[in-house]
């Protein structure tokens, strides 16, 4: 029912439109009419007036002529006849037509100087022509323009016939054109609909205007990235389903065995150290899962404050001195003599460095190096873990920060992790005000840079 108020809707509003324009422009059309009826009928009036004008002072000029006939057969034709004499006098047969001549400027016609005027008299419009006469007097003709009622019927037919002509066809457009686009408005809803209930393989034709093509367009693509997004999206789950799986399995394995008694003695001591390793690992994925998770939050904390990155580099490689030795990697740290100062939550910039350096240790075979490095470079502070490992390819590297991607493709073929690491990095940095990328490093493996901006320094 909804769909038919909205198709109803779009024919009523195109359509409404349609006969406003159409009323609109058949309006113009007759209000334009009527004024060039009007003054083509008066240019011709005035014509003809100022030919009868010429003709009539011709003819009083001569006195063979009798001043009564050429009176007489003006005023059958609808012209009154006013004289100027020599000492100024206006007279007239028709008062009106006197007074239309007086204020026309009868008085000021001369030799010289013809009168082309119009005077309006009780709502009246008159036309003057007037002419000087040989005996230093002066005539003027008045006509009143008066249109027929006929002529002004037949002019306002005219122009509602144009206005119903108007609206049919308009009507008529307006149908065509809401059923021109209803079609393909209907066929994006019903698509846009089935997309929301879960459909990812509606597409809607390339078929209308060509915005409704876009539009169209714009939502396949939008249905492609949600069949991507959602098939990374079970790709990651099943992956993390499977290691949250395998430390839980161990977990319960080993519990059993000191449930029922088959570990004793000595064994205890290593039995308990592996459940406590194994439940290390799921905590670290789940609180990775958790921040994760919260990363878009407004109530995610940060506790910023000032940080020297020389000595935040220092503490850290400490900590990854050991686990490189016993993973029989040797760690190089580059750091400058000179403090590298920065305002940042040095608890989660330190959960991004030990998620890069855990990555690097995995990565990395025995005897290749791992590298923690600081420096700057084009006035941002830059925070360096590289290793000397297989590396990754270039499509590798610019998918390296979604979720579950490096996983899904290098699982089973090198050690690696859950693929949360990453993405939390990438997230991390960037509530930090900063930004990290992936790239090739000289020691043959990857290298993953951290920006960072400086005190008194700015982004350029």
């Amino acid at each position: 029912m909804g769909g038919l108020v909205g198709r109803a809707s779009l024919w009523v509003r195109i359509t409404a439109l349609g006969l406003v324009v159409a009323g609109v422009m058949a309006l113009v059309a007759g209000l334009v009419s009527v004024r060039l009826v009007t003054t083509t009928s008066r240019d011709a009036i005035r014509e003809t007036l100022a030919d009868q004008a010429d003709v009539v002072a011709a003819q009083l000029g001569d006195i063979r002529v009798a001043a009564p006939r050429v009176t007489e057969i003006l005023s059958g034709q609808g012209i009154a006849v006013v004289r100027r004499g020599r000492g100024g006098a206006v007279t007239g047969a028709d008062e009106r037509a006197v007074r239309a001549a007086r204020r026309a400027g009868l008085a000021g016609v001369s030799r010289d100087r013809a009168l082309h005027g119009s005077a309006n008299i009780a709502g009246t419009l008159l036309l003057v022509e007037g002419r000087a006469l040989d005996n230093g007097g002066a005539v003027a003709l008045v006509r009143t323009v008066d249109y027929s009622k006929a002529a002004g019927r037949r002019l306002v037919g005219n122009v509602l016939f144009a206005l119903a002509i108007g609206m049919v066809v308009a009507a008529v457009a307006g149908l065509l054109l809401a059923r021109l686009l209803a079609r393909p408005l209907r066929r994006t809803a019903e698509v846009a609909v089935g997309m929301s209930h879960g459909r990812r393989d509606l597409r809607v034709p390339p078929e209308g205007p060509r915005e409704l093509v876009e539009v169209g367009q714009s939502l396949n693509a939008l249905a492609d990235a949600l069949a991507r997004s959602e098939a990374r999206q079970r790709e990651f789950l099943l992956s993390i389903s499977h290691e949250l799986r395998t430390p839980l399995t161990s977990v319960r394995g080993f519990a059993e065995s000191l449930a029922d008694g088959v570990v004793a003695g000595d064994e205890v001591v290593e039995v308990g150290r592996t459940i406590e390793r194994e439940a290390g690992r799921l905590d670290g994925m789940v609180s990775d899962l958790l921040d994760l998770a919260r990363l878009g939050a407004d109530d995610f904390r940060l506790t910023l404050t000032d940080v020297d990155l020389t000595v935040f580099l220092a503490e850290a490689a400490r900590v990854w001195e050991s686990r490189c030795a016993a993973a029989g990697i040797p760690l190089r740290v580059e750091s400058p003599s000179t403090p590298v100062l920065v305002r940042t939550d040095p608890n989660r910039l330190r959960q991004v460095v030990d998620g890069l350096a855990a990555n690097a240790v995995r990565a990395t075979p025995s005897g290749a190096p791992v590298v923690l490095a600081l420096r700057t470079t084009s006035g941002l502070a830059e925070l360096q873990v590289r290793d000397g490992g297989p590396g990754l390819s270039d499509g590798d590297y610019r998918h390296a920060f979604e979720k579950g991607v490096l996983h899904s493709r290098y699982q089973g073929v090198r050690p690696g992790g859950t693929g949360i690491g990453l993405a939390l990095a990438h997230g991390l940095v960037t509530r930090l005000g900063g930004r990290i990328d992936a790239g090739p490093a000289p020691e043959g493996g990857a290298r993953f840079s951290v920006w960072l901006q400086p005190l008194g320094q700015h982004l350029g």
